[in-house]
């Protein structure tokens, strides 16, 4: 069973660095998004699991992020692109009665979600 815990963040000297974490993940995920479009519009192919780790692990912004957290970002996008294959297959079939559209980009300057793993955590 997995489980999920939010934490909210008061006022602390970590917010401007955690401001950049997620403003990293953030472009992460519009690069994956980049590339997952660029494939599916010039070779109708949606990207796997585990496809757009292996092309982007020499960004910059992979790099920053802790390696499981960026991962993590780059399924999310991978997700939303099998999600797309999904719901266009039920809309072809008229199951559907609005078109699917491709997931878009995120903002820029906006803040992305970071998942970290338990095993990559420690208590102080």
């Amino acid at each position: 069973m997995y489980g999920c815990q939010q934490e909210l963040i008061k006022k602390t000297e970590n917010l401007p660095f955690l401001e950049y974490l997620c403003t990293t993940a953030n472009k992460l995920i519009n690069c994956g998004i980049y590339l997952a479009r660029q494939w599916y519009l010039k070779l109708g192919y949606i990207t796997g699991k585990y496809n757009l780790e292996k092309e982007l692990k020499s960004n910059i912004n992979y790099k920053f992020l802790h390696s499981q957290a960026a991962q993590q970002t780059l399924r999310g996008v991978a997700e939303a692109f099998k999600s797309y294959k999904e719901l266009s297959k039920k809309y072809n079939k008229g199951e559907l009665s609005d078109k699917p559209q491709l997931p878009k980009y995120r903002k820029k300057g906006g803040m992305g979600i970071i998942t970290y793993p338990c095993a990559s955590l420690k208590a102080r």
